[in-house]
């Protein structure tokens, strides 16, 4: 079991190793209880999010895996 304390300021990083960002937040839709998108403030640019308010938004599909980092894969 992953806690939402246990994601805090977790660094994010591609699939290739390229470090992101830190994870700054969570969207959720609490009616169905989904998880929808990341929100990361950046240590780069990385042209394939969007960003909002300084931060990526990054879309929970895109979730790789979740450990030591949250890894994601880029933006088809």
């Amino acid at each position: 079991m992953i806690t939402a304390k246990s994601l805090a300021k977790k660094t994010v990083t591609l699939s290739d190793g390229t470090i992101v960002g830190e994870l700054y937040n969570i969207l959720v839709d609490f009616k169905t209880g989904t998880l929808l998108s990341l929100l990361v403030k950046p240590s780069r640019k990385v042209d394939d999010f969007e960003m909002q308010d300084g931060l990526y938004v990054i879309p929970f599909e895109y979730v790789k895996a979740v450990s030591d980092y949250v890894v994601i894969n880029r933006r088809r």
